[in-house]
């Protein structure tokens, strides 16, 4: 379930400002797991394996938030054990099984990526974005962050929002707590922000 916070709006648009979303995850379970046990690393991979029977996409083991339409703030980030359901998917597609080596290496992942998109009006409007978490007035940096310098255009265009543009940033497992409420922020260069909030807890 995804709940919507009123926005701010000027002549019908919603101006992407402040947005705030829950998040609710895949299945029941009880925070973003850092260091997974070996039975929910098994039942990881045979859900990718079953995705891989029924067909459906990788990404289907992405945590997903914000809005379901192509007009309004969105997103998704990836958990380990998201990752190892994604892997396990893709090579059971090839009929192949998850190696070891490729297991530990999901496992080993010192950092959780966080992926947004947001919209503007001008093309370069992304261009140095920023991203942070603020868990109870703790604020999280991200480990990397990295931006698309020129947008596509949105399904608005030529009306506004014009152009959609995306976010990726990686935060360090041990620089935030996974089991909180977590406020997710995107800073485009240009001024105003984008927000997100999520329960950490409710997510694998």
């Amino acid at each position: 379930m995804i709940c919507y916070c009123p926005c701010m709006m000027r002549k019908g648009r919603c101006l992407g400002v402040g947005v705030c979303f829950v998040l609710a995850g895949l299945s029941p379970v009880m925070a973003i797991e850092v260091a997974p046990t070996a039975e929910q690393i098994q039942v990881a991979i045979e859900q990718g394996k079953e995705a891989a029977r029924r067909h459906s996409p990788p990404d289907a083991f992405y945590v997903r938030f914000g809005a379901t339409d192509d007009l309004h703030p969105s997103g998704f980030l990836i958990t380990k054990l998201g990752a190892l359901s994604v892997m396990a998917t893709h090579m059971a597609l090839r009929g192949m099984d998850p190696a070891e080596s490729d297991i530990a290496q999901a496992l080993e992942g010192k950092t959780m990526l966080v992926s947004a998109v947001i919209f503007g009006d001008l093309p370069t409007f992304a261009a140095d974005s920023y991203m942070v978490l603020d868990q109870g007035g703790h604020t999280v940096k991200p480990v990397t962050v990295r931006f698309d310098g020129q947008g596509n255009r949105s399904a608005a265009w030529p009306e506004s929002p014009r152009f959609k543009a995306k976010v990726v940033a990686s935060f360090g497992y041990a620089d935030f707590d996974p089991k909180a409420a977590t406020t997710l922020t995107v800073f485009p260069a240009n001024g105003g922000e984008v927000s997100f909030s999520l329960d950490f807890s409710q997510i694998q």
